[in-house]
C-alpha cells in the first residue's frame, strides 16, 4: 500500500525525483514553477512511497482552469518503474482518484514509457523496428482501466536518443559520413561555440530562433516566454546554452535542458547566412561532448516525425538529427483518463473551435 505525500520545497522533490527511473525535466519543480509564472498553470508535486518509507515513484501533477472547467497534466511523467505492474496499477488508481475528486475533464500523462524502437514499416534494415514487452504492457493496461489516447500530443511522441556512455571516437563512428565530414567542415570554415550565458546572447537567441520560425513555418511565442524559460533554467543549473559563430557573427545557437540521467535537445536555432559553414553541425557536436563530459548517460535529441514518411512534418529536422547515428525511440505518447466521457467527448468536439477563435482574435 502506497502512501501519498505533497512535496513543498524544490530541494527535497528534486533529491526524491531525480533517482527514479523515467525521471523527466518537464516533472522538476522549476518547469511546474515556470508552467505557473507563464501559463497559469498550478503544480502540485506528490511524493509515492511504499511501506518501508522509500520513495518509489513521484508525480508533478499540473492543473488549470479553461473557462468553468478544470484539466490536470502530468508533463512526461509520472516517474516510476514502469515494468512493476502492480505499482504501476496503483499510481494511475491515485492519479485516477485524483482526477474525479477535482471534477476534471481529464487527466494527462505521457511518460517516458518506451512502446518500441526503429523504423516501424522496417524500411532501415540497419535499424529494424522492435517492440518494447513492457511498453506494451503499459498499452495494454490503460486501455484496460479506460484510459484513451489523446488526440493533443502535447509533446513529442517520437525522438532519437544517443548513449554518451561510449568514448568520443566511438560517437564519431556512429555517425554517418556526411555528419562527419560537416563537423570538420565547420572547424576548418573557422566556426567556434561558445556558451550563451548573458542578457545580450539571450536576445541573440531569440533572434535566431525568429529566423528559423519563419524559415521552417512554426510559430513562436512572445520573446519575454523564452528569455524566462532559457534564464531560468540556466541560472537553475538544468539548462545550457551554446552560441556558434563565425568572426564574431553569431550564425546558429542550442538549449540544452539536463536533468537525472538526460540532457534534451530542446531549442535550435540558426541564421540563414553563411549555412554554407556548417555551424549546426559543430553547435550539436560540442552540446554532445558537453553532456558526455557532464556525466549524462544518454542525449536526447527530442522530437522525431509521427509518420517516418519524407513527406511527414520534421522530415528535415530528423534527418539532421539521425545523421548523428542515435536510436530511434517511440514512446507511448499523452494518455487521458475522463472521469465523464461525456464531457470530455463534449471538450474534444467544442475546444478545438474555440482555441482556432482564440488564434483568429490575436491575429486581428
Amino acid at each position: 500500500m502506497l502512501t501519498v505525500t505533497p512535496i513543498t520545497d524544490r530541494e527535497t522533490w528534486h533529491t526524491l525525483l531525480r533517482p527514479l527511473p523515467a525521471a523527466h525535466v518537464l516533472q522538476t519543480w522549476d518547469w511546474g514553477e515556470f508552467k505557473r509564472d507563464e501559463i497559469g498553470w498550478s503544480p502540485e508535486r506528490l511524493a509515492f512511497r511504499d511501506e518501508s518509507g522509500a520513495t518509489v515513484a513521484a508525480a508533478s501533477v499540473l492543473t488549470r482552469r479553461v473557462g468553468p472547467l478544470r484539466v490536470m497534466y502530468v508533463p512526461k511523467g509520472p516517474a516510476l518503474d514502469w515494468r512493476n505492474r502492480a505499482l504501476v496499477g496503483e499510481v494511475l488508481a491515485y492519479l485516477e482518484k485524483l482526477a474525479r475528486q477535482h471534477r476534471a475533464v481529464w487527466l494527462k500523462i505521457d511518460p517516458d514509457v518506451i512502446a518500441g524502437t526503429g523504423i516501424p514499416d522496417g524500411s532501415d534494415p540497419d535499424r529494424p523496428p522492435h517492440d518494447d514487452p513492457a511498453g506494451q504492457a503499459v498499452l495494454a493496461m490503460l486501455r484496460a482501466r479506460g484510459w484513451r489516447f489523446s488526440a493533443s500530443q502535447v509533446q513529442f511522441r517520437n525522438t532519437l536518443t544517443l548513449d554518451l556512455t561510449q568514448s568520443e571516437e566511438a560517437l564519431l563512428a556512429g555517425m554517418n559520413q556526411s555528419t562527419r565530414r560537416k563537423i570538420r567542415l565547420a572547424t576548418k570554415h573557422g566556426v567556434t561555440v561558445r556558451p550563451a550565458d548573458s542578457a545580450a546572447d539571450f536576445e541573440t537567441l531569440y533572434a535566431l530562433y525568429q529566423v528559423t520560425g519563419e524559415r521552417q513555418g512554426f510559430l513562436i511565442r512572445p520573446p519575454d516566454y523564452y528569455r524566462a524559460a532559457w534564464s531560468r533554467f540556466i541560472a537553475a543549473g538544468l539548462a545550457v546554452a551554446f552560441l556558434a559563430e563565425w568572426e564574431g557573427r553569431a550564425l546558429a545557437g542550442q538549449v540544452l535542458f539536463h536533468f537525472g540521467p538526460k540532457a534534451w535537445y530542446f531549442y535550435g536555432m540558426s541564421s540563414n547566412e553563411e549555412r554554407e559553414r556548417m555551424p549546426t553541425y559543430l553547435l550539436q557536436w560540442e552540446a554532445i561532448r558537453w553532456a558526455r563530459a557532464h556525466g549524462y548517460p544518454t542525449y536526447d535529441f527530442w522530437g522525431a516525425p509521427d509518420e517516418f514518411r519524407p513527406d511527414a512534418p520534421m522530415w528535415g529536422v530528423y534527418r539532421f538529427k539521425d545523421g548523428f547515428g542515435g536510436t530511434v525511440v517511440r514512446h507511448i505518447g499523452a494518455w487521458d483518463y475522463a472521469p465523464s466521457r461525456a464531457l470530455y467527448a463534449l471538450y474534444e468536439r467544442v475546444m478545438p473551435r474555440v482555441l482556432a477563435a482564440m488564434r483568429r482574435g490575436r491575429g486581428k
